[in-house]
């Protein structure tokens, strides 16, 4: 394989601390401006079940790869994964062409991504949402040498979340469903579930929670990214419960809860997650009360424009409120109707989540080892 990391003029700004059918394509140029060594590289991604236009993490993960091509002059592709028995194929496909970096998008392709990294050392890859080990029979399940793992503590901004719906909600009643049942979905609820708790805590009140029991790690999911229809019928069902806020953690699934919330005439609101929705997803922008946004596109464009430099490194990067790796979106068409009290102590709590006097804990959340 010849070598493809040639070094830039810049690396972005953003540190990052401490058997299937044949793949559907895309390819996209890099700005002319980049310098000529950047030319040669090229920046490649593969999606998991969601696909590019799930409006949230395959869709962040490629916007990062198209930034860093803007900013260098690299060459960008993706292929998209149908279903899992794509997920290897995929991956070796990019590995044929000889890609400079190959970035996966998801916890369920952490397999293929260690398969290939220890079959293909030569080869970078990032990982958003995985850290996956080597084989612990033979190497102690250490960190691979060329896979950095791009993890985000997203319990962290839903706890924020969750205490923001718990005050808006009119019903008392909130809800959440997934996609599939995986830590980097359940994380999500982990925090919501909380954030509800500490509204309930703070104000004597009894805001109920359907969808998620924190204890049990038990609730309600769809099986499935990219189903609006399912992400419909399941939104529905927590607003036949008395639900007027949901959170959705599934990718495309999830749209079909924002076409619920537009149904019900103004009684139902959405928070998205991943990327702000209000930008996003602007068809349903007026049901988005805010996002539990993910870094996902500052981290991999960081990530790709360091491999361009001849700087890659393996160390997990993991988002938190403190490194704006996580964070709330704006509340745009309800930043007039959020009380300002409600809106203060949200920041109130944020902060102390940064300073460390609230510890949001879940055990689904990221690990750096």
């Amino acid at each position: 394989m010849k070598t493809r990391l040639l070094a830039v003029g810049a690396v972005a700004a953003l540190a990052l601390a401490a058997c299937g059918s044949a793949p559907e394509e895309n390819a996209g140029a890099g700005s002319a401006s980049g310098s000529a060594a950047a030319a040669d590289f090229l920046g490649c991604m593969v999606t998991d079940q969601g696909g590019i236009d799930d409006r949230s993490f395959n869709a962040s993960a490629w916007k990062g790869l198209q930034n860093a091509a803007a900013n260098t002059g690299i060459e960008v592709k993706y292929v998209t994964s149908k279903s899992e028995s794509d997920y290897t194929p995929n991956v070796n496909s990019l590995v044929a062409e000889d890609c400079g970096i190959i970035v996966t998008v998801g916890f369920s392709l952490g397999d293929a991504t260690a398969t290939a990294a220890k079959a293909n050392p030569e080869e970078r890859f990032a990982i958003v949402d995985e850290n996956p080990d080597g084989d612990p029979d033979t190497d102690g399940a250490q960190p691979i040498d060329n896979v950095k793992p791009l993890l985000f503590n997203t319990a962290e901004a839903a706890y924020l979340a969750g205490y923001l719906s718990a005050g808006m909600s009119q019903t008392g009643t909130v809800g959440t469903f997934g996609g599939i049942k995986l830590p980097t979905v359940a994380v999500f609820m982990d925090g919501f579930s909380d954030g509800v708790a500490k509204y309930n805590e703070d104000n004597g009140a009894d805001v109920k929670l359907l969808g998620w029991d924190k204890e049990k790690q038990d609730g309600l999911f769809a099986g499935k990214f990219d189903s609006p229809t399912d992400g419909k019928n399941l939104a529905n069902n927590l607003i036949q419960q008395g639900a007027d806020i949901i959170l959705p953690v599934a990718g495309g699934t999830g749209t079909g809860a924002a076409q619920a919330a537009q149904e019900s005439g103004g009684k139902v609101s959405i928070v998205w997650v991943d990327q702000d929705g209000y930008e996003s997803a602007s068809q349903y922008k007026d049901v988005f009360l805010t996002t539990v946004e993910k870094n996902i596109a500052n981290a991999v464009e960081a990530a790709t424009v360091a491999t361009v430099a001849g700087k890659f490194s393996n160390e997990p990067y993991i988002g938190t409120l403190a490194n704006d790796g996580v964070g709330l979106a704006p509340f745009h068409d309800f930043e007039s109707k959020v009380p300002a009290e409600l809106s203060s102590k949200i920041e109130e709590l944020r902060q102390q989540i940064v300073d460390g006097t609230i510890k949001v804990e879940s055990s689904n959340s990221p690990q750096a080892g």
